[in-house]
């Protein structure tokens, strides 16, 4: 009986200085899953930013606080979930804030926090946003080749 997915957690503390080492290995591993170069970068960018996010909204600068980062391997995707245990922002709030994003927007006009959400939305595949006790983000970025399939899957139903 095949497994459903390999699964890979990594706890880091919430400083900028370790966002290297979970991009490095969140390379290591989208590179020996198949995912092209560009998707690679991709998903680097992405996943930096929510872990960035976390590093300066989560916790207090009195606070030594922790993310948990997930990676769940699939045949035909990868999943990344990022998670903090801070009081952080308000999740409502900051996406009331942002609004859509609209073509013609400045973006450098943009809220703070809300380039961070675009770029995260925008190169991933799926993002969910959960808020309880902290923020957790899970990130679906799936194999070049799987999406296609999957894309013509919905237009042909």
């Amino acid at each position: 009986m095949k497994k459903a997915c390999d699964y890979i957690e990594m706890k880091i503390p919430a400083m900028p200085e370790y966002i290297g080492v979970i991009r490095l290995t969140l390379s290591g591993i989208a590179s020996r899953m198949g995912f092209t170069y560009d998707l690679i970068d991709d998903l680097k960018i992405a996943v930096s930013e929510a872990i960035t996010n976390a590093v300066q909204h989560a916790y207090d600068e009195e606070e030594d606080g922790q993310i948990l980062i997930g990676f769940s391997l699939y045949e035909d995707r990868l999943e990344v979930m990022v998670a903090d245990s801070g009081a952080s922002f308000n999740l409502e709030e900051t996406l009331k804030e942002v609004g859509p994003y609209q073509d013609k927007s400045d973006i450098e006009l943009m809220r703070e926090g809300g380039l961070g959400l675009y770029l995260i939305e925008s190169l991933m595949d799926e993002v969910k946003i959960h808020q309880s006790k902290g923020v957790t983000v899970f990130m679906t970025k799936f194999l070049e080749g799987e999406q296609v399939e999957r894309d013509a899957e919905k237009i042909s139903t």
